[in-house]
């Protein structure tokens, strides 16, 4: 059986503090039910110990699901990975643009996780899952927990429940691939954090900031992303917003 991989996006985005190499986020993750990755058990092909075909754009090891499976073995499962993937290979079928802002990889790597826990009966809960998967990527934990609005605090750990009906959203995401890892040195480099501002828009219906804030106040990462790549601005638009680290933008459906 096929299971749904569903990309977010990032209503705000605010960096609030710095933890050694990490950056600290308060930010609105909302589920984008239209667009989604497919994650499917297949029978294995070859005797390599996991099996995974899809179009991905990096190598096996630096894979986002690769590395929930190492995970799992690191977190004392080998014998039940490698009971299961003696039997199956993982098939995904990509829609989700990478280096893109709409959590992909990770959402990948979450419902791979998802699939494990109980195709091999580890019977973990989410909240044993997201430990887990927080050594995956900053992204994971909020997939685990499936809710379609979220803020997410933290490196990516704190993940609560923020209750409004999540806007339906279009995305447009130009033939840009951004960096994660260059936006945030680009952000050390002239940064000013504003915790009271992030509070506050933590406590806000997603269709009220978008309404009240432009894309700049929304995101701290689009600044240092258009700093790197002059060519974002071409693709800013009233009423689009940035999402994560980009480079896809969001607007809310029928408004753009």
């Amino acid at each position: 059986m096929k299971q749904k991989a569903y990309a977010k996006v990032n209503i705000f985005l605010k960096i609030v503090g710095i933890r050694g190499d990490y950056h600290e986020i308060k930010s609105r993750f909302v589920l984008v039910k239209n667009l989604f990755d497919e994650l499917e058990l297949i029978p294995k092909r070859t005797k390599q110990e996991f099996e995974l075909y899809g179009d991905f754009g990096c190598e096996l090891n630096r894979n986002t699901i690769y590395k929930a499976y190492e995970a799992f073995k690191k977190a004392g499962f080998q014998k039940e990975l490698v009971g299961l993937f003696e039997k199956y290979a993982l098939h995904v079928e990509k829609n989700i643009p990478s280096f893109a802002g709409l959590g992909g990889g990770s959402s990948d790597a979450a419902t791979f996780m998802l699939m494990v826990n109980e195709r091999a009966n580890l019977n973990l809960t989410d909240n044993e899952l997201a430990k887990i998967g927080i050594n995956v990527g900053a992204d994971v934990p909020f997939f685990i927990f499936g809710y379609e609005s979220a803020n997410v605090g933290g490196i990516g750990e704190v993940v609560e429940k923020f209750n409004e009906k999540a806007p339906q959203v279009e995305i447009f995401t130009p033939d840009i691939k951004c960096d994660t890892g260059k936006i945030y040195r680009a952000f050390r480099e002239d940064y000013k954090i504003d915790r009271e501002l992030a509070l506050n828009m933590s406590n806000l219906q997603s269709e009220d900031l978008l309404e009240n804030y432009n894309d700049v106040e929304l995101n701290d990462l689009l600044t240092p992303a258009l700093k790197i790549d002059k060519n974002l601005e071409k693709f800013r638009k009233k009423d689009w917003f940035f999402s994560g680290s980009g480079s896809s933008f969001f607007t809310i459906k029928g408004r753009g």
